[in-house]
């Protein structure tokens, strides 16, 4: 049986690659999370006899390491992290905190023979585009924000340990991921669950800024065909949607797909941290998937069905 260890695993990503994973039997997947963001209710079913939690703080090292020692894994993904634009905006010594779990993660997974470890990184990297699709090779390394530097720096620890030590790894670069479990720190989830209540679906400054946005299925079945066909090893891979839009237009699909009668309405732009617009290349992760992704209006649909489904079951 492989061992698995997911830090951050009680979030949005972390817990749905939880439950994709325990699906197989054949893998015992731990999760660690601080629950600062994650939530016990994202976790697997309890009915599933292959996974386990504990209430840890990874930037911690005697509780990252007692961990690590007892269970000796095969692989690491680690997506612990604080999370969320205004969130890292309010709490950047928090953010930078997060430098002592990426080294605390890459000096146990060394001491303890990890196979392999998966770090999830994300498109601040890349800052303000130059141009655009966002290509792996390309970091402008141009943004001054706490989040992003330690992201950066995480990539570069990854690699670091790898040259040094023989660490194989992969880097996972996330652009907005979307579904049923994701909190309402993130523009999707924050604009349903205002169009669904009726109340004004409220966008920072003139709504102008574009993103893409990936449902969470996609991003999953690209990582999970990674792990389990040895893919993309001491690699970097966009993980995302190609599909640009303005989070306007992101706001008048959520009206009509949801049949909302909200108002959109505009508050004063963010100081820093919007970035003007983000588009990724996603040669690689098609490669994987071999298939298109899922559009839109499906997955907005999914989410809506499988987050109203949770709802009454709770």
């Amino acid at each position: 049986m492989r061992k698995i260890l997911i830090t951050g695993g009680a979030g949005n990503l972390g817990s749905s690659l939880a439950r994709r994973l325990t699906q197989d039997s054949n893998t015992f997947v731990h999760i660690l999370d601080n629950l600062l963001t994650g939530k016990l209710k994202n976790l697997p079913a309890e009915t599933k006899p292959n996974w386990t939690f504990k209430q840890v703080d990874v930037n911690q090292y005697s509780e990252l390491a007692e961990e690590m020692r007892h269970h000796q894994f095969d692989y690491v993904f680690h997506y612990a992290a604080v999370v969320g634009v205004e969130r890292t905006l309010q709490n950047p010594m928090l953010v930078l905190k997060d430098l002592d779990g990426l080294k605390n993660i890459l000096s146990l997974s060394k001491e303890t023979g990890v196979k392999r470890i998966f770090y999830s990184s994300s498109s601040e990297v890349y800052g303000e585009p130059t141009e655009l699709p966002l290509h792996e090779e390309d970091t402008p390394l141009n943004s001054r924000l706490p989040y992003a530097v330690v992201k950066n720096t995480g990539e570069i620890f990854f690699k670091a340990y790898f040259q040094e030590y023989g660490l194989p790894y992969t880097i996972f670069r996330f652009f907005n991921t979307y579904g049923p479990r994701q909190s309402k720190d993130f523009v999707i989830a924050k604009f349903l669950s205002q169009a669904l209540a009726g109340q004004d679906i409220t966008i920072y400054g003139k709504g102008d800024q574009t993103r893409t946005f990936c449902y969470v299925d996609d991003n999953l079945d690209t990582i999970e065909a990674i792990l389990n066909k040895k893919l993309h090893e001491n690699d970097i891979i966009n993980i995302g949607c190609a599909r640009e839009m303005t989070i306007l237009e992101l706001a008048h699909i959520i009206k009509e797909v949801t049949q909302s009668k909200s108002n959109i309405t505009f508050l004063p732009p963010l100081e820093e941290g919007d970035m003007s617009r983000r588009q990724p290349d996603i040669s690689k992760m098609l490669n994987v998937l071999n298939r298109p992704l899922l559009n839109i209006y499906d997955g907005l649909a999914k989410t809506i069905e499988i987050s109203s489904t949770q709802s009454n079951s709770n």
